[in-house]
C-alpha cells in the first residue's frame, strides 16, 4: 500500500459500530480509520428495537451514517420484523441512508425461511416507498434471493447492494441486471477466495463498493482479530489489484459509487 494515506478518501459502506467489540474504544477506532484513509462509515442496523444505537452514533459523529433494518437472523425474534410503519418512522432520520441489513440466510437458518422472506419483502417495500437503497444479506440462498429481487423489482423500482458478497456468479449477474451494486469485504482478500476475486473482476467498475462488515471478517494481516473500519483499506487494495487499478483510482471510484447509491450522504445544495 504505497499510496500516501492522506490522499485517499475511502468509505466503509458496512460496519456494525454499535457492537460490544467497539464499546470502549470507538474514538480510537475512528481515528485509526482516518489514518488509513477511511473518512466515512455507515453503521448498520439489525433490529428495530436496537435502531437507536447506530442512530446515536451517527448523531455523535459527522462522518458516521446509519441504516435501519432487520437482519434475517432476527426475522422471528424481532417483534417488529414485519412492521412497515415502524420501519418507515425510524428511517425518516436525516442521517439514515438505507434500509437493512435485510435478506435471507439459509446457512444458519436462525429464523424460519418464510419469516425471513416476509421481513425481507416488508423492508424492500419500505426502501421503495422511501427512495432509500436496501442493504442485502444473502447466504446460501442465491436462487430465492434473485427470484425475490426480480419479482419485487416488477412491482416498482428500488435500488440496493448485495453486501459482503460471497455468493455465486449467477446471483451477482442477476443482481447487476436489475441495477444493484456489489460490495466486497475482507473475504475478498482470503487465500481461498480466488473464485470470488474472479467474480469481482467481472463486476462493472461503476457497481463496486467496499466494506469491512466489522467487527467480523478481518483481512490479512489481521485475521483472527477484531475487524474495524480502517481495514477497508486492505479490501480496497485487493480489489484495485483485481481490477488493474491503483489504490487512488479505486478509492475515488468506490467513493463515487457509494455516494451515488447512498445519496443522502451527499451534501445538500442551497438555493
Amino acid at each position: 500500500m504505497s499510496q500516501a494515506l492522506q490522499t485517499l478518501s475511502i468509505i466503509d459502506s458496512h460496519a456494525h459500530l454499535d457492537y460490544p467489540q467497539f464499546a470502549e474504544q470507538l474514538p480510537d477506532v475512528i481515528a485509526r480509520a482516518a489514518e488509513l484513509g477511511v473518512t466515512e462509515i455507515i453503521s448498520i442496523g439489525v433490529r428495530l428495537d436496537t435502531a437507536h444505537k447506530p442512530r446515536q452514533l451517527a448523531e455523535s459523529y459527522d462522518n458516521i451514517w446509519f441504516s435501519v433494518g432487520i437482519h434475517p437472523h432476527e426475522a422471528e425474534k424481532d417483534p417488529q420484523a414485519c412492521d412497515y410503519n415502524a420501519l418507515v418512522k425510524l428511517a425518516s432520520h436525516d442521517k439514515c441512508v438505507a434500509i437493512g441489513e435485510a435478506g435471507l440466510d439459509y446457512f444458519y437458518d436462525y429464523a424460519p425461511r418464510q419469516a425471513q422472506v416476509d421481513s425481507f419483502r416488508t423492508q424492500i417495500r419500505a426502501a421503495r416507498d422511501l427512495g432509500l437503497p436496501i442493504i442485502v444479506h444473502a447466504r446460501d440462498a442465491d436462487d430465492d434471493m434473485a427470484d425475490i429481487l426480480e419479482s419485487e423489482m416488477e412491482k416498482g423500482a428500488f435500488k440496493g447492494v448485495l453486501h459482503c458478497f460471497s455468493s455465486g456468479a449467477k446471483l451477482a449477474e442477476r443482481a447487476l441486471n436489475i441495477g444493484f451494486y456489489i460490495s466486497f469485504s475482507g473475504i475478498l482478500t482470503f487465500n481461498k477466495s480466488e473464485e470470488l476475486r474472479q467474480i469481482a473482476k467481472n463486476v462493472p467498475l461503476d457497481r463496486l463498493l467496499v466494506e469491512t462488515d466489522s467487527p467480523y471478517l478481518a483481512p490479512p494481516p489481521h485475521r483472527g482479530k477484531t475487524n474495524e473500519p480502517g481495514f477497508t483499506r486492505y479490501v480496497l487494495n485487493c480489489l484495485a489489484g483485481v481490477k488493474g487499478l491503483d489504490e487512488a483510482e479505486m478509492a475515488a471510484l468506490t467513493r463515487e459509487n457509494t455516494l451515488a447509491l447512498f445519496d443522502k450522504m451527499q451534501p445538500k445544495t442551497k438555493g
